[in-house]
């Protein structure tokens, strides 16, 4: 599985951001699809995932009302949408991809800065 995110970039406090995720190399319908980022001299954490059957969704708290997960299978892509935003959401985000057998394929990340 190869994943390519993109659409990262500088943006104002309370201003929107989309990330994407596309996918490749394997049946996207099939993949549970997660986001995360790591800020500066902290662990990367949870943002928001999807699962491949009914399209469940997770947030972690400090995306909850701010960020909404989404895919599109016919498009072998995965979306952050991210509005609201803070300079505290300043980090590099990573796309995940997980098979039905637990492995875990990563993209290389985009970064977001926040910032006036």
């Amino acid at each position: 599985v190869q994943l390519v995110e993109s659409g990262g970039g500088l943006v104002q406090p309370g201003g929107s951001l989309r990330l994407s995720c596309a996918a490749s190399g394997f049946t996207f319908s099939w993949l549970d699809m997660s986001w995360y980022r790591q800020a500066p001299g902290k662990e990367r954490e949870l943002v928001a995932s999807i699962l491949s059957t009914g399209g469940l969704t997770n947030y972690a708290g400090s995306a909850k009302g701010r960020f909404t997960i989404s895919r599109d299978n016919a498009k072998n892509t995965a979306y952050l949408q991210m509005s609201s935003l803070k300079p505290e959401d300043t980090a590099v985000y990573y796309c995940r991809a997980t098979r039905p057998s637990g492995i875990d394929y990563w993209g290389k990340g985009t970064l977001v800065t926040v910032s006036s």
